[in-house]
């Protein structure tokens, strides 16, 4: 599969499903059983498939196995671009490369991985081909078994690196799947890579979490000022500085829950909205935030962020009227700001410009659509609605500038506990055989397409996160009727993905983690 380009967005990856499926359909399993293997429309254009293989037992009890397909670009290889999906080839040029000069600290740790000849390179091979592999080991192990009790449904998605299109996709289309042949879903394992810097330890993990992502925006609305008198406007840059300066990486803004620590938010774009160079100070400036949660809702976030903003804004407005003051010797008045969410900022576009200023908001929004860059289609269209609304500065707007992904943990499954249980001693025992050692570890730390599976989203959060989301693109229309279900991440490890050193551990990826998906299975089947 390694061999087999599917760089997200790209023809490969949507050509990726078709080579799958037929694939799968050389089993004997398949031959056998052709109505149990097909695709389900996803998104785009070439259109990108789901690909889903279900192996029956007895029973309605089924586990199902998920996995996404799409990979980061492999630009990153340079030179070696050409072998970056030959995993041989490019290990031992990568090799070559290593050896032929000074090195750094992770390259030298990379040589050292390469040359115990536990590490495999190749894009895509660690995240996460390798994962999809151990789940089809599964499936076809379970379908030679003589009686099996139960069922497992494997799911192969594309989009995961850009917004889990495919597999929230999936997740519509699971409720008809699971009526069409009368499956009664338990749980889920998503087959999903994790990093480990040491010996492994931290790799050899089942995760029984996946982190929560906001992406809250300020976009800042200034009064703008010739360079040459400071003082007869609002400096936009202000503002967003201390924004910043109240968001960046604060500490008390993580959280602590399932006994770990979210990291703290960070700002990932600041930039003031013009394209040329004059001497007037900016009247707008747009910051976006990256927010990793272990417990906030999307309520939460907006309101603390809002009084972040709030408390900024405030602070940088007395400071500019003290500055003012010094300046002038004399007291220059108190100036005043406005704090306004995205949905407020639209209740006054429709006040003021009815339903002909909406309508041009939405058409804008339809012609972005199709852009990859959430951050960018936000930003548009927030500037032409503070147009459209007639929004004088100093003020902010916040919002959510890109698709949520929910956090999700089995604590939160009424069957939690049991399940942790039964976890607990398919780990051990498959430790005992290979080893090794097998850890729990709380929450998946990088986003990942187990924030839509299995997971129903909480309707009063989705209208909330929907009206403050400036484009429909990046919120998440989830249909009623949705399947809930416990899921866990059952993965293998390695080191740099989505880098150019990108590597899997064989030994662990390819013997211990195909044994440990199947039994679990297998247990959660027979509880």
């Amino acid at each position: 599969m390694t061999r087999w380009p599917s760089v997200t967005g790209s023809a490969d990856e949507a050509s990726f499903s078709e080579k799958l499926r037929t694939h799968l359909a050389e089993t004997a399993y398949f031959k056998s059983h052709p109505d149990q293997l097909f695709t389900v429309d996803s998104h785009g254009e070439p259109l990108t498939r789901n690909v889903v293989a279900l192996v029956r037992g007895s029973g309605r009890r089924t586990v199902v196995l998920a996995g996404h397909f799409d990979t980061v670009s492999i630009t990153n290889y340079g030179t070696l671009a050409p072998l970056a999906c030959e995993p041989e080839p490019l290990t031992q040029a990568l090799l070559d490369e290593l050896r032929s000069r000074p090195l750094n600290g992770a390259e030298t740790k990379a040589l050292r991985d390469f040359e115990s000849g536990d590490f495999i390179a190749g894009r895509g091979l660690l995240d996460m081909k390798s994962g999809l592999a151990a789940g089809i080991a599964a499936l076809e192990r379970f379908a030679g078994l003589e009686a099996p009790e139960g069922n497992i449904l494997f799911v192969a998605t594309p989009d995961e690196e850009n917004r889990s299109r495919g597999m929230r996709s999936l997740r519509n289309a699971l409720p008809e799947i699971a009526r069409r042949f009368d499956l009664d879903i338990v749980g889920g394992i998503n087959l999903d890579a994790s990093s480990c810097e040491r010996d492994g330890e931290e790799g050899r993990a089942v995760y029984l979490g996946s982190i929560g992502k906001f992406a809250p925006f300020a976009f800042v609305i200034g009064r703008p000022t010739h360079a040459g008198y400071p003082f007869n406007g609002t400096s936009a840059h202000r503002i967003s500085a201390e924004i910043v300066r109240a968001m960046d990486t604060v500490p008390e803004l993580s959280d602590e829950a399932f006994g770990e620590r979210s990291p703290p938010p960070v700002c990932l774009e600041a930039r003031d909205i013009r394209d040329g160079y004059d001497v007037t100070t900016p009247d707008r400036v747009w910051l976006s935030f990256n927010w990793l949660t272990h417990r906030r809702s999307a309520g939460d976030i907006l309101g603390e962020f809002r009084a972040l903003v709030s408390g900024a804004l405030q602070t940088a407005l007395e400071t500019q009227d003290a500055h003012a003051a010094r300046y002038r010797n004399r007291d220059t008045g108190r100036t005043e700001g406005l704090v306004l969410t995205y949905a407020e900022l639209l209740e006054r576009l429709k006040a003021r410009g009815g339903s002909a200023a909406l309508a041009r908001l939405e058409a804008l929004d339809r012609s972005l659509a199709g852009g990859t860059d959430p951050l960018k289609v936000s930003r548009e269209i927030v500037s032409a609605a503070v147009t459209e609304a007639g929004i004088e500065g100093p003020a902010v707007i916040v919002g959510f500038g890109s698709l949520h992904y929910p956090l999700v943990h089995l604590q939160r499954a009424s069957t939690g506990g049991s399940l942790q249980g039964m976890l607990q001693g398919v780990m051990d025992a498959a430790a005992t055989r290979h080893g090794t050692s097998i850890k729990f570890k709380q929450i998946f730390a990088g986003i990942s397409d187990m924030s839509f599976f299995g997971h129903r989203p909480d309707a009063g959060e989705t209208g909330l996160l929907a009206g403050n989301t400036p484009s429909a693109a990046f919120t998440d229309d989830a249909p009623e009727g949705l399947l809930s279900f416990p899921t866990v991440n059952i993965g293998p490890w390695g080191r740099d993905y989505h880098q150019k050193w990108e590597r899997v551990h064989a030994p662990y990826t390819f013997e211990v983690l195909p044994d440990l998906v199947f039994e679990t299975a297998l247990a959660w089947l027979a509880e």
